[in-house]
């Protein structure tokens, strides 16, 4: 293709991209030689004369150091800079490595912006070893909806500040791996925050004060609550038990409430946990599970919906498995890896859940051969009483 040829094709491309802007004035060409005709589409194309709308979609995307920045390209960037819609979802993220230092933003550009805008934050997710950050967020805020706290030292007097501000618009609370918040800190939020619906926490600030706060008949019904269970200090063993009643009084309160429980414990520190029913819908064992504790979810969790065991062991979990397939009337789902059950038991469990199994992840190695079924054998009998195709789970080899 001739060159000639080449810049023709590239304005005529232009052209018809300016045509369809309604936002962009379309002057006569004329007879302007081809060289005319490309610096008036340059001019034309500045980035100074792109709508507010679209500005403010492109920010939308960009993390709180490039919309500073951006603010700066010219006077029309800096005013989209300051409309409310750009901040009514926001993530802070800020980190003391060294590695992480371009991805990390400076505490006084985020203090300055909460200052600023604060009044129009809605959803928020904030991670950050600087906590006058944060601070600085729940002093000024009037609307927060949804805020995720993970790897912040926030504290009780903290959370006090947010529910003083955000009482009335707060609905959805996470919070990860932070250690200066108490029992007593998340109690106070679910006292005063009664719209709140969603709520996710460690173990260890989970009380039968809490439940029972959060089963109070002023209190809207609960969606979700999300428990990780992890250990606190290195070598802990014993974990504080929650009452059956206070369990009971939360779904009768919020029957339809998912319970979504992820364990990252060792056998040995399991112990605590499923000796009472609990009413726990969405089950992870991140770690390697007794048998003993599998025995008790199909006793005492009658609500599990969906079950994923990452390890067991070199005990088969035959029998385990049949009682919850016998006892969880509302298991749809299951996933399987690192234990071992027999070919016989496992269709056995698919046969007891039948269709209603909708998700069914199982490694190949898994499943044991034994004298009724071999591997050739499983996927069909599964696929049988599942009533679609279904094959094993194999790990590739790369």
């Amino acid at each position: 293709m001739s060159l000639s040829r080449m810049k023709r094709n590239r304005l005529s491309f232009m052209n018809k991209v300016l045509r369809s802007s309604p936002a962009v004035k379309q002057p006569r060409l004329g007879c302007c030689s081809p060289l005319s005709q490309a610096h008036m589409c340059a001019a034309r194309l500045d980035w100074g004369s792109l709508p507010h709308h679209v500005v403010l979609r492109v920010l939308q995307y960009l993390p709180l150091i490039d919309r500073a920045r951006a603010s700066s390209v010219c006077r029309r960037w800096n005013e989209v800079f300051h409309i409310p819609d750009l901040w009514r979802k926001f993530e802070f993220e800020l980190n003391q490595s060294a590695a992480s230092y371009f991805n990390s933003t400076h505490p006084d550009l985020i203090q300055q912006i909460i200052k600023k805008h604060a009044a129009h934050l809605q959803y928020v997710s904030f991670k950050s070893h600087f906590v006058s950050a944060l601070t600085v967020l729940f002093v000024n805020s009037k609307s927060l909806s949804s805020i995720k706290i993970e790897d912040t030292p926030v504290d009780d007097p903290s959370l006090s500040i947010l529910v003083a501000n955000n009482s009335d618009t707060l609905r959805r609370l996470k919070m990860s791996s932070c250690p200066h918040v108490s029992s007593d800190g998340i109690l106070c939020v679910a006292d005063h925050c009664q719209g709140l619906r969603e709520l996710a926490l460690n173990y260890y600030m989970l009380s039968d004060e809490l439940l029972l706060a959060l089963s109070n008949e002023t209190h809207v019904n609960l969606e979700h609550l999300r428990i990780d269970v992890v250990s606190e200090n290195p070598g802990q063993i014993e974990f504080h038990s929650i009452k059956r009643q206070s369990w009971d009084a939360l779904i009768k309160h919020s029957p339809g409430v998912n319970v979504v429980m992820y364990f990252f414990l060792y056998e040995e520190e399991m112990e605590t946990f499923f000796k009472e029913e609990t009413p726990v819908t969405h089950l992870y064992f991140g770690r390697s599970v007794s048998k003993e504790i599998l025995g008790r979810l199909g006793l005492n969790c009658p609500r599990l919906v969906e079950l994923v065991v990452c390890a067991n062991g070199i005990q088969v979990i035959d029998n385990e498995l049949i009682c919850i397939a016998e006892h969880c009337k509302n298991l749809t789902a299951l996933g399987l890896s690192e234990c071992e059950v027999s070919c016989t038991a496992f269709i056995e469990f698919v046969r007891l859940c039948g269709r209603k199994l909708t998700h069914l992840s199982i490694m190949e190695d898994v499943l044991i051969p034994d004298d009724v079924c071999s591997l050739d054998e499983i996927h069909t009998e599964v696929s049988k009483y599942l009533g679609r195709i279904w094959f094993p789970d194999v790990m590739p080899l790369w």
